[in-house]
């Protein structure tokens, strides 16, 4: 592990006491002092800077929406890029008795407590850089390790079989949004051995600083076939300095894909950049969610993950070809259907996501058209097909495998009709073909297992560990493996000796395991740890374990995926140790969703639902909060 530096660690300890002092001290306003001359909800806005284009359009964004409800006030506060300034801002919108909390942090570190402290006492909701944890009500913002992955794909094909040179112009040294769009362009380039990254300059986001270092760079003799700067200012500041130098041989891209005369999107139809790749700001949805915070609808989620978008000139020429069904009004009067594929019925989780989607459509006074797949997948496109046919208002499904969904979604799209897809992704690169995902965030699932995994074992010595997948080529089964390998990597005393499928069924869990553990005799090794990826899976294989003469929870240590009430019971019992949520009460979520698109508002490509970590030691108190 990266030991933090001396520095580093004083000043997180710093603003810690900082925030504590300010926070401790606060005592609201009451409601007449705060709320004046009929204004209804008072929101502070507390921004990272105003120095980037990017995060002045945010900000205009904020504004503009929330001058459209006459019951809305802003408290607005620019942190230039100070943890200090921030921590002071909050500290005193909270002092004017604000009823919910906007907030894009400087740092992601040093805001977490501040942020967890307000979201203790009133509604917060986090813009574009995340905080540590989950204490806060809502996270707005881009995915961008996938906006970099996407831009290091892009660049890949531009520089084709011959590959190339690429300089990185990278933001802010060390802020989330700058490493994870560099971890995602260095990942998607990783398997190219012809492309390489000459020269990475840092230059803050800021367009002149980018100018200045890259015609230093390229003074000194650099060359370059493609320039990848983390945002359009960047590219721009690149473009001009190689335009000075008579240099015309290089491309630039760039992300943000502001609109305006002075945008990203403009770049493109100049020819100043070969592309850029939208990352909305998240403005207008930040107060469109808050209102429905404050106003307490059904079905707020957990994070919401703004679409991105690949501009170039091509796709500049197709224009809404390329976009997703746009959203349609409802007629008054008009009930709106909803047809659903579901997967089956193969765990307690299943049947727990289907009670809360029959009851979600009935309460919100959706019709629904429910069809159970029964695992299989040629039934679930006949029902998404025959869904189509009946010229049904939306259409939603969670998929049994994620190939193979390409053409049915391009019936869909063709007939104009929208596509929600729950639970789990499908493997189409044409992300106009749906409107949005939703459900849970199946890679972190699996890190938040290996973490759990990792902090309790706490040993140097090796562990050998049994995975049970789910059904092969499911999102869940893919993503989850991704996640906790991820988080092993950096401790290689973890080994998985055994990785098979027990399709996410009870039954199958404890016949697999039952083979594993032949196999493991006869090779004379020990299983020390069971990940398994769901629970019905865990308690299946604990039975076979037992029928051996092992203790599940003692002999081996069992960590698994859902969080349903008979994992809590085997926890209670001794013969589980951890389950990792995977909340299947989608219902609200959709429903609202459903809505929310019928009546005209865009939604996020991206919709995850709130999830914790529960370990044995704290089974008995929770085991009531399980409706699964």
């Amino acid at each position: 592990m990266k030991k933090a530096s001396l520095a580093g660690v004083l000043l997180r300890s710093t603003l810690l006491l900082l925030a504590s002092a300010i926070l401790g001290s606060i005592v609201a306003c009451t409601p007449a002092e705060a709320h004046e001359r009929g204004i209804r909800f008072l929101i502070g806005v507390s921004q990272a800077n105003l120095s980037e284009p990017w995060r002045i359009e945010m900000t205009e964004e904020i504004k503009a929406e929330a001058a459209r409800h006459d019951d809305l006030r802003l408290i607005l506060a620019d942190a230039g890029d100070s943890s200090v300034q921030q921590i002071a801002d909050v500290g005193r919108m909270m002092k004017e008795g604000i009823d919910l909390l906007i907030i894009s942090p400087t740092d992601s570190r040093a805001l977490t407590p501040v942020v967890n402290a307000v979201y203790s006492r009133i509604p917060v909701i986090v813009l574009d850089r995340t905080v540590e944890g989950y204490g806060y009500t809502l996270f707005i913002g881009p995915d961008n390790r996938l906006v970099g992955k996407e831009a290091g794909q892009y660049v890949a094909d531009m520089l084709g079989k011959k590959g190339g040179r690429i300089v990185e112009i990278m933001g802010q040294a060390g802020s989330p949004p700058m490493l994870d769009r560099k971890e995602g362009f260095e990942q998607a380039i990783s398997s190219r051995r012809d492309i390489s990254i000459v020269g990475t300059l840092v230059a803050d986001w800021l367009r002149d600083k980018a100018e200045d270092k890259f015609s230093s760079w390229l003074e000194k003799g650099g060359r370059v076939n493609i320039v990848m700067a983390q945002n359009d200012a960047m590219a721009e500041g690149a473009w001009r300095a190689a335009a000075k130098l008579g240099i015309t041989s290089i491309k630039f891209v760039g992300i943000d894909g502001l609109p305006g005369p002075n945008g990203g999107i403009e770049m493109v139809r100049r020819g100043q950049l070969a592309a850029t790749f939208t990352c909305p700001t998240g403005g207008k949805e930040a107060i469109t969610y808050a209102l429905d915070i404050l106003r307490h609808e059904d079905g707020i989620p957990k994070k919401m993950i703004l679409r991105t978008s690949l501009v170039t000139a091509r796709t500049l020429a197709i224009g809404a070809q390329a976009e997703p069904v746009p959203p349609r009004l409802a007629k008054p009067g008009h009930k709106i259907v909803l047809g659903f594929a579901q997967v089956g019925k193969e765990s307690a989780w299943r049947i727990g996501n289907t009670i809360s989607i029959k009851d979600a459509a009935r309460r919100a006074g959706i019709d629904l058209l429910f069809v159970d797949s029964e695992q299989d997948p040629a039934k679930q496109l006949a029902a998404v097909r025959s869904f189509i046919a009946k010229k049904v208002d939306v259409i939603a499904f969670s998929p049994i495998v994620e190939s193979g969904w390409g053409p049915v979604l391009r019936e869909a799209k063709a007939a104009g009709i929208p596509v929600f897809i729950t639970d789990r992704a499908v493997a189409v690169k044409d992300e106009s073909l749906w409107v949005t995902l939703m459900g849970s965030d199946f890679v972190e699932e699996g890190r938040r297992a290996a973490r759990w995994l990792v902090d309790h074992m706490k040993t140097d010595r090796p562990v050998n560990i049994v995975e049970l997948l789910g059904t092969l080529d499911s999102a869940p089964t893919i993503d989850r493996s991704e996640g906790f390998r991820e988080i092993l990597k950096d401790y290689p005393n973890y080994h998985i000796i055994v990785s098979e499928s027990g399709d996410f069924f009870r039954n199958k869990g404890k016949e697999i395991m039952r083979q594993i553990l032949k196999e493991l005799a006869a090779k004379k090794q020990k299983m020390d740890v069971l990940f398994a990826h769901n629970d019905d899976m865990a308690l299946g294989a604990s039975e076979a374990m037992e029928a051996a003469g092992i203790k599940p929870g003692k002999d081996v240590v069992i960590v698994s995926v859902d969080g349903s009430r008979a994992a809590f019971k085997a926890m209670i019992a001794g013969k589980l140790n951890c389950t990792v949520e995977c909340n299947p009460l989608l219902g609200p979520q959709l429903m609202k969703a459903v809505k929310d698109f019928m009546s005209g508002k865009e939604l996020p490509v991206r919709i995850v639902t709130s999830e914790e970590v529960f370990p044995a030691s704290v089974a008995r108190k929770d085991l009531w909060t399980r409706k699964y």
